[in-house]
């Protein structure tokens, strides 16, 4: 029962409203006015005069028209340059006819034909350029012919009006002011529903004013239509002439059985009915306003429950999305209501003809549709208003995430501004594209702006978002792992930037992620060299410790263990000590005593002590001191210990029979001390890990080396604030160690 009277309150809501609709847009047609004061009869009424005046009072003269034609210096230029300039004229004829003229199949009687013809329009060409009055005389046949198909088509829309019902329906009675001579078409006989004087004492005259009152103009455009030929193109087609404009005294009538013999009867029958029907609206539209006002009384509750199932589905949309839909449909229903009353218009006044049954259930349709629409704007109204202090709602809105957008846009100003002036130049190019379809005059204005601001704005908006899906695709590829490639860093933009920022962080981690399995790789290797290192020298001493307990050991016998005890002892302490001055220097915990020292002295001090070893190990040591003496402030017994690692190391690990370099020159601000050799071991390829701790060319720790040498060297160079490089080509080892000169 409450959905039932739900229904009706709405439907009596609907027609009150679409009464109020058609009282505003119809009661100015036909409140205080009849068939022949309406809009409708003065528009036929005004056609009417403009074909009567142009066709009948004021028809078009040709012969007049040929004598005001005046043709202009730009146009006989324009004329005889059509083609080009006489050369190339001439250049062209030539051209066309030399290849007939060649033709040995043509006979010489062709060709002589053909000669003159050639030399015909070559001598037209030269006269054209040459006389004025020649080319003149062309251009005013030309113009002369366009006239004469202007007149013959006018001619034809003359007789087809002299022959249509319009003509013969008024009748007239008018006199040329200027002239005196008459016209009068006098079909009918009085009564008149209608009838217009023109009294010249009144100052009341039928002129052009009456077919066209908002323009009066004494040219007229004579407009070349329907020619082919290709001379046309050659002058201008439209042609400016002066016209008569002659005002006419005397009357024009309409009989009152017009509206009953005439094609108007159907229109005056039809504006008759939909008065009526328009009458039956609004008296039905102020039954259904009293109805709602004192016996239905509409109440919200028996609305709003009219969709239960529609509710959840609508409440689930944002508020400002159900706002806009109930605006649109708000919007649509105004021109469906609109259309309404002006179809039902039309249906009475143009009656069937124009109208059958399928516009009929059309319009019912259309109705059917307005009606629903109608009572779904209302429906939907009462829960937005019900929702309108719901805050929730409001914060998962369309309209505040656009806003927050807009905010998170311009946390970088650059990017916003960008984002900003980008959209208003599409905006505006899409506006300014519109205007010119609309007036085709704006075409000059727009299209250089669309090609020197749309183009480029455009693209770069492209170059920038195809920029930014190749940074969001390689960053992708940063998160899974391929640290490989750099990310292109072009111009300045934010996105450059932007760029620039990830190809640190990258650097970043894979610095971080090489330098982590490097230390975890050197951690695991220090781990069992170490242990290694100082296990073979404590397994030796606990092995001859035990021999040395058995009591029918021989004085020889114990005394060699003795000797292999104290060897081994010495290896364990110079491993310990080593170890440990190798981590104290890596902590910098280590005081340097820094004095002016002379450091080519100090390397040959260094070169004499392992001379002899050198020999023992067959190996040829080649020194060569550059100039004597070089200063540099260290500290004197730490670098002693470089210089002495450094020999060591080459004599330990050199080829037998090869040759050990050792030079020392001054380069620059620098002392650089160069030690090269040939391994007797083949050498890893990364270098640099010979300085870490207990790291041999012999893999295999067969000799007597620590692996700490290159270490302790490398520490007591970083703490003086020098450079160690190791270089390795093959076989070749080098070290270089390069520290600053004292003046």
């Amino acid at each position: 029962m409450k959905k039932g009277r739900g229904v009706l309150t709405l439907l009596l809501i609907f027609w009150t409203v679409f009464a109020l609709f058609s009282f505003w847009g119809n009661a100015n047609r036909i409140i205080g006015k009849s068939f022949i004061s309406s809009d409708e009869f003065q528009m036929e009424l005004r056609q009417y005069y403009g074909w009567l005046y142009e066709y009948v009072l004021v028809p078009f003269d040709a012969e007049k028209a040929k004598e005001q034609i005046k043709i202009t210096k730009d146009e006989i230029h324009y004329y005889r340059n059509y083609y080009g300039t006489v050369e190339e004229q001439i250049e062209n004829i030539v051209l066309q006819y030399n290849e007939r003229l060649q033709d040995e199949g043509i006979s010489e009687e062709v060709k002589e034909v053909a000669k003159q013809e050639r030399d015909r329009k070559i001598e037209e060409i030269k006269k054209n350029f040459a006389d004025d009055a020649h080319v003149e005389a062309k251009i005013r046949v030309l113009k002369e012919r366009i006239i004469d198909n202007y007149a013959a088509e006018k001619e034809r829309y003359r007789r087809e009006f002299m022959a249509s019902n319009s003509y013969k329906m008024f009748s007239y009675d008018l006199v040329n002011v200027d002239t005196g001579q008459r016209f009068f078409n006098n079909n009918t006989v009085a009564p008149n529903i209608f009838e217009q004087q023109f009294l010249a004492e009144n100052s009341e005259y039928f002129s052009p004013l009456d077919v066209y009152p908002n323009e009066s103009t004494s040219i007229q455009e004579i407009h070349m239509n329907g020619g082919v030929e290709e001379e046309y193109a050659l002058v201008d087609q439209t042609i400016p002439l002066t016209v008569e404009q002659p005002k006419f005294t005397g009357t024009i009538t309409l009989p009152k059985t017009a509206l009953k013999d005439s094609e108007l009867k159907r229109n005056y029958e039809g504006f008759e009915i939909f008065k009526i029907l328009s009458y039956i609206v609004w008296v039905t539209g102020i039954l259904t306003l009293l109805v709602l006002l004192f016996l239905v009384r509409p109440k919200k509750v028996e609305i709003e429950t009219l969709l239960p199932k529609m509710k959840p589905l609508f409440n689930k949309l944002p508020i400002d999305v159900g706002i806009a839909i109930v605006l649109f449909g708000i919007m649509v229903l105004i021109n469906l209501v609109e259309e309404l009353a002006n179809t039902i218009f039309s249906i009475s006044y143009y009656g069937t003809e124009q109208y059958n049954i399928t516009n009929t259930i059309e319009l019912i349709i259309i109705f059917a549709f307005a009606v629903a629409l109608f009572i779904a704007i209302v429906i939907s109204s009462i829960w937005l208003l019900g929702d309108a202090r719901d805050m929730e709602r409001w914060k998962k809105s369309i309209s505040l995430r656009i806003w927050q957008a807009g905010q998170d846009a311009f946390l970088n100003r650059s990017i916003g501004m960008q984002t900003f002036a980008m959209l208003i130049v599409f905006f505006l190019a899409g506006v300014g594209f519109t205007g010119a379809l609309i007036d085709g005059k704006l075409f000059i204005i727009y299209v250089p702006l669309f090609l020197f601001i749309f183009i480029p704005t455009l693209y770069v908006f492209l170059l920038r978002m195809g920029y930014l899906s190749r940074v969001i695709k390689q960053t992708e590829d940063m998160a899974e792992g391929r640290l490989s490639s750099d990310i292109v860093v072009k111009g300045k933009s934010p996105i450059a930037t932007h760029a620039k920022n990830l190809n640190k962080l990258r650097d970043g981690v894979r610095t971080s992620m090489t330098e982590q399995a490097k230390s975890e790789r050197l951690k695991t290797e220090l781990i069992t060299n170490v242990s290694h290192d100082l296990r073979t020298p404590l397994t030796s001493i606990i092995t001859y410790t035990d021999l040395l307990k058995k009591p029918d050991l021989s004085e020889e016998e114990r005394s060699k263990y003795i000797d292999i005890l104290d060897k081994k002892s010495a290896r364990l302490k110079t491993l310990i000590e080593d170890l440990f001055d190798v981590s104290k220097m890596a902590s910098g915990n280590v005081e340097l005593l820094k004095q002016r020292v002379d450091l080519a002295q100090l390397l040959q001090q260094a070169v004499g002590e392992h001379e002899e070893a050198f020999t023992t190990a067959n190996l040829d040591m080649r020194v060569n001191i550059e100039s004597q003496p070089i200063f540099a402030y260290v500290d004197g017994q730490k670098w002693w210990r470089v210089i002495d690692n450094l020999i060591v190391n080459a004599q330990k690990y050199s080829l037998e029979g090869t040759r050990v370099y050792i030079t020392l020159k001054q380069q620059g601000a620098e002392a650089e001390l160069v030690v090269k050799n040939v391994a007797k071991y083949e050498l890893m390829e990364n270098a640099d890990e010979l300085t870490e701790r207990f790291k041999r060319a012999d893999t295999s720790r067969h000799t007597e080396g620590s692996g700490l040498g290159l270490a302790i060297a490398q520490s007591i160079v970083d703490l003086h604030g020098a450079r160690m490089r190791i270089e390795v080509d093959g076989d070749l080892f080098k070290v270089t160690v390069a520290v600053q000169v004292a003046y």
